[in-house]
């Protein structure tokens, strides 16, 4: 666990999830407990099943915990109402999904400024402007007025990061946010990753991707429910490993 000052972004505490199935109940976590402090990195990894995906709807209030708590940005996740949610996660939270999820009948920009509207977060000259810039921050400036199907996949995930960071939220979560990329440009969103995080954010993303995982400053790994490693590498084994990257790509 690592040590830091001040409050988790993240806590998880004793969290315990069940299904029905049947007659019967199954259970998907087992009293998993973890901190995640304010500018960390980390991913979350394990085999299909195991219960990464249902702690990422935990923790983003999609789902609620059968025992334990919830606390995310200081709030208790799990005993919010639906409303509350809403306007939480609007301020608190940004999501990138593996499937990018943009609107098809709206430009990329316009798909950034969305969830200004739904906050109702600065004036609408103000969105423009912010989204027009955060495409700009993600290397789409030429491209905010096309559809999402008139651009790449990796334009799209990189459109999905400026989204997920419209309304300047503290926690961004990434589910399989490489999953249908190829390699060179999951690289290029890894970097992109390792930007936000460098400005102050922090950054979940949960993966099956072993290139991505071994560069994540810190791994949580989940197996049967219940967590079997949690471990940091030390921050100037990934500047190595980032240095390294770069320069095999230079080659």
């Amino acid at each position: 666990m690592l040590s830091h000052n001040g409050n988790p972004v993240i806590e998880i505490k004793e969290v315990v999830k069940r299904f029905p199935a049947g007659d019967m109940e199954i259970t998907v976590l087992s009293g998993v407990s973890f901190r995640v402090q304010a500018g960390e990195f980390l991913s979350v990894v394990g085999p299909s099943g195991n219960g990464k995906s249902t702690l990422l709807n935990m923790i983003t209030g999609i789902d609620r915990p059968s025992e334990g708590e919830i606390i995310v940005t200081g709030r208790q996740v799990h005993r919010m109402s639906e409303e509350e949610l809403a306007i939480w996660r609007g301020e608190h939270v940004g999501i990138i999904f593996q499937f990018f999820q943009m609107l098809p009948a709206l430009s990329l920009q316009d798909n950034i400024i969305l969830p200004m509207d739904l906050a109702e977060k600065f004036t609408p000259k103000e969105r423009r402007t912010r989204a027009a810039h955060l495409l700009e921050t993600v290397g789409l400036a030429d491209q905010m007025d096309k559809l999402p199907s008139m651009v790449s996949g990796g334009q799209q995930q990189r459109a999905a990061i400026a989204r997920a960071l419209a309304n300047d939220p503290p926690l961004l979560i990434a589910d399989e946010p490489t999953g249908n990329l190829d390699a060179r440009t999951a690289h290029e969103v890894f970097e992109l990753f390792t930007r936000v995080v460098d400005q102050g954010k922090t950054l979940l993303i949960v993966t099956h991707d072993k290139e991505l995982v071994r560069r994540v400053p810190r791994v949580i790994e989940i197996l049967d429910g219940r967590i079997t490693r949690d471990e940091c590498v030390r921050l100037t084994q990934v500047s190595e490993m980032l240095a390294a990257d770069k320069q095999g790509a230079a080659v």
